[in-house]
């Protein structure tokens, strides 16, 4: 068996993933979108984490550009699970750890205990 996860993450940013990185302990991928996908970019993300067969899940910022990547990504990727930060922190990579941590949880994503409140 390949040490290749089974789950998968995606995110807008670095500072969004350096986030979540803070707070799980779980074998998980996460990969930067960096923006909205073109289709080359995203057929390629497709391809390299084989994102049909995965667990995915998508967790962008509540805001414009972060809404607009969602609806994208729902399109192109009907199985996948939505996170959502609340508005009031409107970033992932301003959400406290705290609050991060119990919505991975909710997704049976394992996040280090410490941040649960």
């Amino acid at each position: 068996m390949t040490h290749e996860s089974e789950k998968v993450i995606i995110v807008e940013g670095l500072t969004d993933k350096k986030q979540i990185k803070k707070v799980i302990t779980d074998d998980v991928e996460i990969i930067c979108t960096n923006g909205t996908l073109g289709v080359e970019r995203f057929d390629e993300l497709l391809y390299t984490y084989d994102l049909d067969n995965k667990d995915v899940f998508i967790l962008v910022d509540e805001d414009n550009s972060g809404i607009k990547l969602r609806k994208q990504l729902a399109r192109e990727l009907p199985h996948a699970e939505h996170i959502y930060v609340s508005s009031e922190y409107r970033e992932v990579a301003t959400t406290p750890e705290q609050i991060l941590a119990t919505v991975l949880v909710s997704k049976s994503i394992a996040v280090n205990p410490i941040f649960l409140i």
